[in-house]
Formats: structure tokens, C-alpha cells, sequence
């Protein structure tokens, strides 16, 4: 069965490729390694998550970028608006699909079969032809997000707990979104945060549920498990508290029982 989530690749290769990644994503690509991975994000200038993906660096002239979310070729178009006189093309990669394959350290990238895999601990994920959903359970559980349809642009990198992926960076210089970044760090201040959470049901990611008659949970990733379901979900810190207090949640006008769980 394919998987639920196709890969989605975004190519950046030239002399100019890594600085023009630093320039413009989250992370801070002096760490990163030829033939490793980090998670890093592209931010609009209000700070916003526009995209969220594994960076892979291939070599001094090599990325590409597994899109957590979205459409390769919309983020290859929208960065190559921003090109101007670097020397480095950016273009989208046919469409993969991801498949589990046995542990593999986290954060390591290695060819197999024609095909890369992804190190991520207790698995790997392999850009393959044929792809399988097994690891999106153990990506939730550790805190993974995955940008739901129509949450692009709409996220802080606080609210997806980006600085514990270390997908963000304070000293790096600038980027887009960085003082916003910065800011809430520093400062403090976000009202809303990344909850693993047990549902009674399985719902689809992107759905809003309500606490109090007002929007308030937005789910990311949603998996089923045995008869519910788990989910990743930004939740408000004020929505957070009712929860702790049994308060009832709705979607679509239908009571959904809610817990928070650990991550």
C-alpha cells in the first residue's frame, strides 16, 4: 500500500547551494555534515512555518529537501524567487514514496538499493518506489510534525516545538523570521504548544476542534490506533487547562473525548 504521505523533494545543487540555504532556512547548516540530515523550515517575515522538511546535504553542492507537508514544486517555485545572482539551481524532484526500513542512526543518510534512507533512530526512511506508513506512528510519538493541509504560513516555529528538533537557530544570523524567532525565545510569550494527544476517534489532519465553542486544537499528523486514534495537535495553553479539567470537545458538532500524553 502506498504510503498516506508521498515524498515530496526539493532540489538545491551549485557552488552557491549551501549558502543560500543558510541564508534563507531556520537551521544552521554549518553543523550539518555531507551525508547527513537535520530539520530545518523555511519562515515567511512574521515568523510563520511556510515549510517544514529534512535538509539532507549530499555533498558541498548537494541538498535536497523532504517536504514534511506541502508540494515540492510550489516551495521550488517560491524559492526561486529569491535566487537572484546565487549560483544555484532549484528545481522539484519527481514525486517518492516513503517506506520503514530497520533502525538507522538518527540523522545519518545512506544509499540503498538506488535509493536514499533517512536515519531516525528506531527506523529508517527510504525514498523508494514503494512506501508503507509503519513509521509515522513512531514520528508522532517522538514529537515529529507534520504540516497538515492549509497550515502552512499559519504556524510559529514555538507552537511545533521547532527549537527541540533543533530546527531553529539563535546565532546563525539572519534569516527570515529570525527576530521573531529570537524573540520568542528569549521573551517567552507563546500561548500555545505542541500536545501529543489521544483521540476517541479518527479525524483527519488539519481539522480544528473546539473547546468552549471556540476553534481552538489543530491537528497535525492523525493516526489510528486499535480503535481511536493519536495525533500530534498545536493546543492553546488556556485549552490545555480545560482539557485537564474534563471539558468537552467538539467537531462537527460531535463530542470528542480528548487526552494529552507525553511525549
Amino acid at each position: 500500500m502506498p504510503s498516506t504521505y508521498p515524498a515530496e523533494l526539493v532540489a538545491l545543487e551549485g557552488p552557491d547551494a549551501i549558502a543560500f540555504a543558510q541564508s534563507q532556512f531556520s537551521s544552521n547548516l554549518a553543523s550539518l555534515a555531507d551525508g547527513c540530515w537535520q530539520f530545518s523550515a523555511w519562515l515567511d517575515a512574521q515568523g510563520r512555518v511556510r515549510a517544514l522538511f529534512h535538509l539532507i546535504r549530499l555533498d558541498g553542492q548537494r541538498l535536497q529537501l523532504l517536504l514534511r507537508g506541502g508540494q515540492a514544486q510550489a516551495l521550488a517555485d517560491e524559492l526561486q524567487r529569491y535566487v537572484f545572482r546565487a549560483k544555484v539551481r532549484v528545481g522539484a524532484l519527481p514525486v517518492q514514496q516513503l517506506a520503514t526500513t530497520p533502525a538507522a542512526p538518527r540523522y545519518a543518510v545512506v544509499e540503498q538499493d538506488g535509493g536514499l534512507v533517512l536515519g531516525c533512530g528506531t527506523h529508517g526512511l527510504k525514498l523508494t518506489a514503494q512506501g508503507d506508513d509503519h513509521w509515522r506512528l513512531p514520528q508522532l510519538r517522538a514529537g515529529w510534525p507534520w504540516l497538515a493541509p492549509g497550515t502552512a504560513g499559519e504556524l510559529l516555529p514555538a507552537w511545533l516545538d521547532l527549537a527541540a528538533l533543533d530546527a531553529t537557530s539563535l546565532d546563525k544570523g539572519c534569516y527570515p523570521g529570525q527576530e521573531i524567532v529570537a524573540r520568542m525565545h528569549y521573551r517567552g510569550g507563546s500561548k500555545r504548544h505542541l500536545h501529543r494527544v489521544r483521540l476517541s476517534c479518527l479525524l483527519t489532519p488539519g481539522d480544528t476542534l473546539e473547546v468552549d465553542g471556540q476553534a481552538a486544537i489543530r491537528l497535525l499528523d492523525v493516526v489510528a490506533v486499535e480503535s481511536a486514534a493519536e495525533a500530534l495537535a498545536v493546543v492553546p495553553d488556556e485549552a490545555q487547562a480545560r482539557l485537564a479539567s474534563g471539558i468537552a470537545v467538539m467537531h462537527a458538532g460531535k463530542p470528542v473525548h480528548v487526552q494529552t500524553q507525553d511525549r
